[in-house]
């Protein structure tokens, strides 16, 4: 679930385990935009990163026009910039996007290239969150690889690092848990 800024308000196991485990960063670090553009596993992580890029970036325009004089997304832009040349390359355009359904693809490090399809919903009774279901298509090999995702979530147990169960023995130990 997103709020505003794109920050990560809620997720379960299965969409931490496919896109980074946002439960595990500090507050601030919640974030989509954040994860997107600063943070290199997000490069190797979506298949078409460009485009999450510039759809993350005019979410966050879409977000500035609806409130100007939000502090917080002001800083936010503000990091991003100084921190991000694609970023800077998206905001100049201008763009402005509210996501309603489509699919994106992924580079897994642990189940492999997958494709899912998204749904947003907004929560009427709660202003400015948006729910994202992802499905597969059915019998496909995208859902293979997130039922494989699933029970290799449901193997760990709550607190336990990522990399002793199911992770790919070829990582670093200095490199932390896997990014997935």
């Amino acid at each position: 679930m997103l709020g505003r800024r794109t920050d990560i308000l809620a997720g379960n196991r299965l969409a931490m385990a496919l896109i980074v485990d946002f439960d595990a960063l500090p507050g601030p670090e919640r974030n989509q935009a954040r994860f997107v553009f600063l943070d290199p596993c997000a490069r190797d992580l979506y298949a078409d990163w460009e485009t999450v890029a510039a759809d993350t970036t005019a979410m966050l325009r879409m977000d500035a026009g609806r409130h100007p004089d939000d502090p917080w997304l002001q800083g936010l832009v503000e990091e991003l910039s100084a921190h991000s040349a694609p970023f800077r390359r998206h905001w100049v355009d201008q763009k402005v996007h509210e996501r309603a359904d489509g699919t994106k693809g992924y580079h897994h490090p642990v189940v492999g290239d997958l494709t899912v399809t998204y749904q947003a919903m907004k929560l009427p009774a709660v202003e400015e969150q948006t729910l994202y279901i992802y499905t597969t298509e059915p019998g496909s090999a995208s859902e293979a690889a997130l039922r494989l995702l699933a029970s290799w979530t449901t193997s760990r147990k709550k607190g336990e690092p990522a990399e002793t169960v199911g992770a790919d023995p070829s990582r670093s130990a200095g490199s932390g848990v896997p990014r997935i």
